[in-house]
């Protein structure tokens, strides 16, 4: 597998999400964590302090802000992604059901990732 890689994960027939994948791990925002789990960004705002104020998971080994261009090219962005450690964390705690969710996803990456070795 290459360092980066951006996949299309199918949630659905009508959702998708555009994942990064880099490091040997998934990438996703707020608002994709939001998206998989069917529940809204303050939601998942709020799991989020409450998982590195718990001391649950590193904040600093599963965060990451990058850089991007907005769609005219001309601004750039700060956004913060959390890696696939805080999104199964954040599962668990959104709702027990929800969070079966992610075994989908997790084997969809560990599949995709097994086609690339």
């Amino acid at each position: 597998m290459t360092e980066n890689q951006i996949i299309v994960y199918q949630l659905n027939e009508t959702m998708c999400l555009v994942v990064l994948l880099e490091n040997e791990t998934v990438w996703l925002t707020q608002k994709q964590i939001a998206l998989l789990f069917g529940t809204k960004r303050s939601t998942i705002t709020k799991h989020l302090a409450n998982i590195y104020k718990d001391g649950e998971v590193d904040e600093q080994g599963t965060c990451s802000i990058l850089e991007h261009k907005g769609h005219e090219g001309k601004q750039f962005y700060r956004t913060k992604f959390y890696n696939l450690n805080v999104i199964l964390s954040v599962g668990y705690r959104v709702n027990f059901f929800l969070a079966m969710a992610k075994y989908v996803f997790t084997d969809f990456y560990d599949s995709h990732r097994t086609k690339q070795e």
